[in-house]
């Protein structure tokens, strides 16, 4: 199954890779099982997401910078208004990272 690293540079993520990787240099966990914790971590994430949220965003920006590269898109906002039927918020930078989820499965 292709994955794409996607969930692994938030917060969570980044915590449990330091997490496998300190397991691993104290040989509590073979480096082969740790990467095995990280797929179903991307995979569980990805599950997630799709079945749990259900309400819809718009987003409105400034436009810095964009990228496609390995079939992932990169987007950087400058001055976004995220709204939705509850609520608006305005952030000053927000970088979006975005797949076709039907690649995950492949």
């Amino acid at each position: 199954m292709a994955t794409f690293e996607l969930y692994r540079r938030s917060t969570i993520g980044m915590c449990l890779t330091e997490t496998l990787d300190e397991m691993v240099q104290n040989g509590t966990l073979s480096p082969e099982l740790a990467i095995q914790v990280l797929v179903q971590f991307d995979k569980s994430m990805t599950e997630a997401l799709e079945a749990q949220v259900k309400s819809k965003v718009s987003i409105k920006g400034h436009l810095h910078t964009y990228r496609f590269c390995d079939n992932v898109w990169t987007f950087i906002l400058q001055g976004a208004t995220f709204k939705s039927e509850e609520c608006q918020e305005t952030v000053s930078q927000v970088k979006i990272v975005a797949c076709d989820s039907r690649l995950l499965t492949q």
